[in-house]
């Protein structure tokens, strides 16, 4: 074997690799990549927040429907801190600005 033949092995190989990059962008781009909640439905599971507690356990804020779930998760084991929790937040940032422009009557 000589170098010509390694030289082109290397093109080969870097050519193979440059299609299976272009084809992974491709199907992100164009969303043939695998669909978990179907079509054109609604997604009803979602992650809206985490946080580090220690090295182990950490917070998390998932939301179900339209309600939240508060989860501590990690250690020896999960545990569910408050359920059912209406988007609160939202709700106050709403009644706040309707209160600056005068429109909450």
């Amino acid at each position: 074997m000589d170098l010509d033949t390694y030289m082109r092995f290397m093109l080969a190989l870097v050519f193979v690799l440059g299609l299976i990059t272009v084809a992974a962008w491709a199907a992100r781009r164009f969303g043939m990549g695998p669909r978990l909640a179907g079509g054109g439905k609604r997604k009803r599971l979602a992650l809206v927040e985490t946080m580090m507690i220690d090295g182990k356990r950490r917070l998390v804020l998932v939301r179900r429907d339209d309600k939240e779930h508060l989860l501590l998760i990690g250690g020896g084991n999960d545990v569910v801190v408050e359920q059912g929790i209406t988007d609160g937040f939202r709700a106050s940032l709403g009644g706040e600005t309707a209160a600056k422009t005068g429109d909450g009557e």
